[in-house]
C-alpha cells in the first residue's frame, strides 16, 4: 500500500507595523562603518507623531525572489536591494529560507528630506521578525533598523531619541531620553518640494569624511549632544534653538564642502530660514533644522505653532505645511481604523 507523501508549507502569519519618521535635532552624518552604519557621531531627536509609515511583511514558501512594493507600486532596484539586505538578515536570526512580499506606504512626502527612511526601515524591522516569529527587545530592534537606514534605530523608540554611536554593531543603539508627554514641542514642516532628491542619504554618509570640515563638526559632537540633551530635559527653548541651529548648518557645510559636493537646499529653502530667523527676533519662539533635502523643520512650543504654521505657509513657495508633535515608539498594528485605512 502506498502512500502519497504530501510537501506541506510552512505557514507564516503576517504582521504589520507603524512607524514615524524622526527630525534629528543633531545630525547623523558620516559612517565609521558603512555596512552596518555605525556612525561617526551620536545624534538626538524627536519621534515625529502623524506623520508615519506603515508595513506589512508577509514570508512565503516558495515566492521566489524577495518582493517591495512602496506606496502602490513596485520600488525601485536599489531600494528593493536594500529591504532584501535587512530581511536576509532576519532569515540568518529566524532560521527560515522563505522569500517575503513588503507592502509599504507611507502618509507623508517620500525621498524629501522627511526621513522616510528612518520609518520605513524601523517599519520593516518589527514587522519583518514578528512575521518570521521572532521577539526581539527595543534594543535589538533599533539595532537591526540601524543596518537598513543609521536613522531609522531612533525610529524604534518613542518621543525624544539619544542614538549612542558606540563605535560597534552591539554598541550603536538608541533610546528615549524623555517620553513624548515630556514636552510638546511641534515640528512645523515647510515643504517646498516633493520630488525625491538626486542623491540619497546613503551615498551622501559616504563622502562626508572628504570635508575638512567633518572632523572639526565630529570633534565637537560631544558638546552639542550634551546641550541638547539637557535643554530637551529642561524644555529649555532658547537653548535648544541655538545648538539645533547650529548643528543643522554644520552638517550642510559639511555636504557642500564634500567631494562630489552635495547641495540640497533651493532658493525657497533660504527664504523659509530667513523668515524664521526675523519671527525670532520679533519675539516668537522657533527655530530651524534641515535634514538631507531641502525642506525646512521650524521648531516650536505648541502655544505658539498655530501662528508659525500660519506664517509659515504664507511664504512663497510652500506648498503645504505638515504638523508633527512629539510621536510614539514604533508598534505592531492589531486592527486598523477606518481613519486609518484611509490613510
Amino acid at each position: 500500500m502506498s502512500v502519497a507523501l504530501q510537501h506541506h508549507k510552512k505557514i507564516y502569519n503576517p504582521a504589520t507595523a507603524i512607524a514615524h519618521p524622526n527630525i534629528a535635532l543633531i545630525k547623523y552624518w558620516g559612517d565609521l562603518d558603512p555596512d552596518l552604519h555605525i556612525p561617526s557621531n551620536g545624534s538626538i531627536s524627536m519621534s515625529l507623531g502623524g506623520l508615519f509609515t506603515r508595513t506589512r511583511v508577509r514570508f512565503e514558501d516558495g515566492l521566489p525572489d524577495d518582493r517591495f512594493v512602496l506606496n502602490d507600486k513596485q520600488a525601485d532596484r536599489q531600494s528593493s536591494e536594500r529591504v532584501s539586505k535587512l530581511l536576509e538578515r532576519v532569515r540568518q536570526m529566524s532560521g527560515t529560507t522563505c522569500h517575503a512580499l513588503v507592502e509599504s506606504r507611507n502618509n507623508f512626502p517620500t525621498g524629501v528630506g522627511i526621513a522616510s527612511s528612518a520609518a520605513g526601515f524601523a517599519a520593516l524591522s518589527l514587522a519583518a521578525t514578528r512575521a518570521a516569529g521572532l521577539e526581539l527587545d527595543e534594543k535589538a530592534l533599533s539595532r537591526l533598523a540601524r543596518t537598513g537606514s543609521g536613522s531609522a534605530c531612533r525610529s524604534i523608540p518613542g518621543g525624544f531619541v539619544e542614538w549612542q554611536a558606540g563605535g560597534t554593531d552591539e554598541a550603536s543603539f538608541a533610546i528615549s531620553i524623555a517620553p513624548p508627554g515630556h514636552w510638546d514641542l511641534v515640528d512645523c514642516i515647510a515643504v517646498v518640494s516633493q520630488e525625491e532628491k538626486g542623491v540619497r542619504s546613503i551615498l551622501g554618509h559616504t563622502v562626508a569624511h572628504t570635508s575638512l570640515l567633518q572632523s572639526a563638526r565630529v570633534e565637537n559632537a560631544p558638546r552639542r549632544l550634551k546641550m541638547c540633551r539637557e535643554a530637551i530635559l529642561r524644555r529649555d527653548f532658547e537653548e535648544l534653538a541655538e545648538v539645533v541651529e547650529l548643528d543643522s548648518n554644520l552638517m550642510h557645510a559639511v555636504m557642500i564642502t564634500s567631494n562630489p559636493p552635495l547641495f540640497y537646499w533651493q532658493p525657497e529653502t533660504m527664504r523659509i530660514i530667513q523668515a524664521i530667523q526675523s519671527m525670532r527676533k520679533a519675539g516668537l519662539p522657533v527655530c530651524y533644522t534641515v535634514d538631507a533635502g531641502p525642506n525646512v523643520h521650524a521648531l516650536s512650543p505648541a502655544e505658539s505653532s498655530v501662528k508659525i504654521t500660519e506664517m509659515i505657509g504664507a511664504i512663497s513657495g510652500v506648498s503645504q505645511v505638515m504638523v508633527a508633535h512629539p510621536g510614539g515608539p514604533a508598534r505592531i498594528e492589531t486592527v486598523q481604523s477606518e481613519g486609518e485605512r484611509r490613510e
